[in-house]
């Protein structure tokens, strides 16, 4: 079910009423109701893939109920390998079994040996690699002796499922979400107006940024010879804000809908577009993945501790691990590792920490900001190409400096229309998260009159005729 249809529009009102004037006496009917709604929810799309999240929920309730009562770390450690394999097992097979098949034939075919093999038609569930990294830090947590299991198999299965972020995150922890379904929820109208404030900016990203955008990038990326090397830049461009626009969109809408039901979610996006360096990026950027891989990842490697070589072989490996999570495709790879390339100077030279305030910055800093902002956009083109050769070409056409010609942004009346709703949608979209930058806030804060000039445009500019799914979805 998307958050930009009709469904979902029909959907929310029915779950709230549901919620807070019918079952709103008893936690655990609210619980369950949030579980039974959030299954509705994912069944939408299909249904057969709620066995996999009904797997993980109960061998990691379990897992860490055992975690609890065994005192024996070698037994601790076989009781959280089995949570993993069971979880990075599905997720693998599921995700990357196709991507090693035929790596594996392409690799024998470079030595000139052909290999007869055939792939299958395995359907990606959606969302598997959120709600399994979401479940797995549980179980981590317990096993480092940093939460304590919850005795609810009920709560754990709301953590899990939780419909706001099931799909597309901000891939929670269970120290920060899992608590508040022990909690009793009283109906707060100011978090509620935020929250609904939130959905409203969100789906301005989603449906007049990212939508539109995409009418451009599509045929620029889907068609990528005969476009001038001004027309390809402004491809890859565009691409930088649908991709923006798509992804923050969706976790504005999750933070939104989850105020309504007086859950707070942490932020995953925190204006990525005004960072000053690659490494303010990252710390601005899809934060509880960033931060994921910081926690489970970067620092069992040894984080910054040890020698120079040590310090870089973590963070290629991060870049690397972070790139194959989007996808299994070699342009991921490539692009997590144009991001570990930018980052290494800034490792070297003791820099990547200079930025670590992300809300306030000085005019005197745009030139940094134009130049991390470039590089990203150009690292972008691996993300949204098809394959490593279409992206290296799409570079190389870009720098061969062809032609400044903007043919496809006006050849028709209806490319102009779409041309000067993007100009203006991202103007807008630059005016109010710079003046939440220079505000040191954490989101972009709607007043109630903006809100109402927010959705008259979203009426007037917005994609709604076959609404198109959120980009994260396939990851």
């Amino acid at each position: 079910m998307l958050f930009n249809s009709l469904d979902f529009a029909v959907f929310l009102p029915i779950v709230f009423i549901l919620y807070w004037y019918i079952v709103h006496r008893s936690l655990n009917l609210q619980n369950l109701v949030l579980v039974i709604v959030s299954y509705v929810f994912y069944a939408w799309w299909d249904y057969r893939f709620l066995a996999l999240i009904a797997i993980s929920t109960l061998i990691d309730f379990f897992v860490a109920k055992a975690l609890k009562k065994e005192d024996k770390q070698k037994r601790r450690a076989y009781l959280l390998v089995l949570s993993l394999l069971v979880n990075l097992g599905m997720l693998a097979f599921f995700k990357y079994y196709n991507f090693f098949i035929d790596s594996w034939v392409d690799a024998w075919q470079m030595f000139g040996i052909h290999m007869q093999t055939s792939t299958l038609n395995i359907i990606l569930p959606v969302g598997i690699s959120f709600y399994t990294f979401q479940t797995l830090s549980y179980t981590i947590d317990v096993y480092r002796k940093k939460i304590e299991p919850t005795h609810s198999l009920v709560q754990f299965a709301a953590f899990v499922s939780f419909f706001p972020q099931l799909v597309a995150g901000p891939i929670e922890r269970a120290s920060h979400l899992l608590p508040q379904f022990n909690k009793k929820r009283i109906f707060n109208f100011e978090m509620a107006m935020s929250g609904f404030y939130l959905i409203i900016w969100g789906l301005f990203k989603k449906v007049v940024i990212a939508d539109n955008c995409a009418f451009f990038v599509n045929q620029i990326f889907d068609g990528a010879t005969g476009y001038s090397s001004a027309e390809l830049f402004l491809g890859a461009l565009l691409f930088g804000f649908q991709i923006y626009g798509d992804f923050s969109g969706y976790s504005d809408i999750a933070i939104g809908v989850a105020r309504l039901f007086g859950f707070s979610l942490m932020t995953n996006f925190s204006f990525p577009y005004f960072s000053r360096d690659i490494a303010e990026f990252w710390r601005r950027w899809h934060i509880s993945l960033s931060t994921w891989f910081r926690d489970y990842l970067y620092i069992p490697l040894g984080g910054s501790r040890g020698n120079r070589l040590k310090q870089l072989r973590n963070v290629f490996i991060v870049f690397l691990v972070s790139g194959f999570w989007h996808g299994a495709n070699w342009t991921f790879i490539i692009w997590g590792t144009v991001h570990a390339l930018l980052f290494l100077p800034l490792l070297l030279a003791k820099r990547n920490r200079i930025h670590v305030d992300t809300t306030r910055m000085s005019y005197a800093q745009i030139p940094k900001l134009l130049l991390t902002f470039i590089l990203v956009t150009l690292a972008w083109i691996f993300f949204r190409a098809d394959t490593v050769t279409i992206a290296w070409q799409f570079l190389i056409d870009i720098f061969s400096f062809n032609g400044v010609g903007l043919d496809v942004f006006v050849k028709s009346s209806k490319t102009i229309l779409f041309s000067l709703i993007i100009l203006t949608s991202i103007l807008i979209l630059l005016v109010f998260e710079g003046w939440a930058v220079q505000h040191n806030k954490k989101e972009v804060v709607l007043s109630k009159y903006t809100a109402i000039l927010i959705t008259l445009l979203i009426c007037f500019m917005g994609v709604f005729k076959n609404p198109s799914d959120f980009i994260y979805f396939q990851f």
